[in-house]
């Protein structure tokens, strides 16, 4: 797929405003949105008019995966994730050495989207600064406990494009990690064995997010109320959740929307390299894990990421799991785009904003058009 067409506008669709959909015609402006240069103007009768969707937890997809430190690998997920509606990547590392994650920052800040690739807007270092107790698909031989030092050189190398980091807070180091570096990026509680008091600590001192919910942590319960319930209570907190139908029933997707509100909701895909290749053995920070439909399980059982890209995800919020649209698109655009801080320029159809578009079918929700930096994808 490549960009050929510039435009000028998008006529006749119903366009999400940031809580629902309105029936107007969006103006272009060669990249941005705003008043229209020359081009065509796009029908979208029919469907309705989403912002490019921002993911901002995933590894790969197309075969490519952010830590392999290939730049091809990079395009190849650039034109995938631009084809299924993903205009923003800021796609995680997973735990490996520091020399690997060092190549690998590198790498995705050298990166510069062609015509029909995604921009990658920011990078999620998942791992390495995890419980060694709650490692899921990452590599148990490089967790290691969260260091200042470490983490400003990876920062360093990646030319300030770190925009989200995860921990788990009852680490050693974790208290000093969070109270020296919240303000300068943004620390998510992630594979963690944390107890509610731990979290709360965390959260009070400026950590803001909790990564894949429910996933690779302890479960709520009664007496022990664990991490969840202390990011429900501090506003500030955002939550990711994976709604491919496989890392989570329905009904807790559906809890975690009641419980959050659709403001502080982040959909996320959590894919890997197997995303848009197929049932097969694939490699995941140095694992073999095989696909079988949307599935993907390393050798115990556990499962590895997915292949459900967060256009697939949304879709199944919305038709399977009864998330309203409205809440989903916020949750797969404007959301992500403000959890790293680059809302001023994504996440939503306004005027001098990039001018990244989906149209979806309004019954089926397929995807009809992608429009990237204001070109029609096709």
């Amino acid at each position: 797929m490549v960009s050929t067409t510039q435009l000028s506008g998008i006529a006749g669709g119903e366009v999400f405003d940031g809580e629902g959909f309105v029936r107007k015609d969006v103006q272009i402006d060669m990249e941005r949105f705003g008043a229209a240069a020359e081009g065509e103007e796009l029908d979208a009768a029919g469907c309705y008019v989403v912002p490019g969707l921002v993911d901002i937890h995933f590894h790969g997809s197309a075969g490519g995966d952010v830590s392999d430190g290939d730049m091809q690998g990079l395009h190849e997920m650039g034109a995938y994730e631009a084809s299924r509606g993903v205009t923003c990547m800021c796609p995680a590392t997973m735990t490996l050495s520091t020399g690997q994650l060092t190549e690998a920052v590198r790498t995705a800040a050298a990166y510069v989207p062609a015509a029909d690739e995604a921009d990658i807007v920011g990078i999620n270092l998942e791992g390495p600064f995890i419980s060694p107790s709650k490692v899921g698909a990452q590599n148990p031989e490089h967790v290691r406990n969260a260091t200042v030092r470490e983490f400003q050189a990876l920062q360093e190398a990646s030319g300030g494009l770190i925009k989200l980091v995860d921990i788990a807070p009852e680490e050693p180091g974790a208290d000093e990690f969070v109270r020296r570096l919240a303000g300068d990026v943004r620390i998510s509680i992630a594979h963690t064995c944390t107890d509610y008091e731990t979290a709360a600590a965390a959260f009070d001192a400026g950590a803001s997010h909790i990564t894949h919910l429910y996933n690779a942590m302890d479960p709520m319960h009664h007496r022990k109320p664990g991490p969840i319930p202390a990011g429900v209570e501090r506003g500030h907190v955002m939550a990711e959740v994976i709604a491919d139908g496989i890392h989570i029933h329905p009904a807790m997707v559906r809890l975690a929307f009641h419980m959050f509100g659709d403001a502080r909701m982040v959909l996320v895909s959590d894919t890997m390299r197997a995303a848009g290749c197929g049932d097969g053995v694939y490699d995941l920070g140095g694992q073999d894990v095989t696909v079988k439909g949307y599935e993907a399980r390393i050798a115990d059982g556990a499962l590895a990421g997915s292949v459900s890209d967060l256009m697939r995800c949304l879709y199944v919020a919305v038709k399977d799991m009864g998330i309203p649209l409205a809440s989903a698109v916020k949750a797969a655009s404007s959301n992500p785009a403000r959890a790293i801080g680059i809302d001023g320029d994504y996440g939503s159809i306004e005027d001098g904003k990039v001018a990244d578009a989906v149209l979806l079918d309004k019954e089926t929700l397929d995807v009809k058009a992608v429009v990237l930096r204001g070109r029609l994808l096709g």
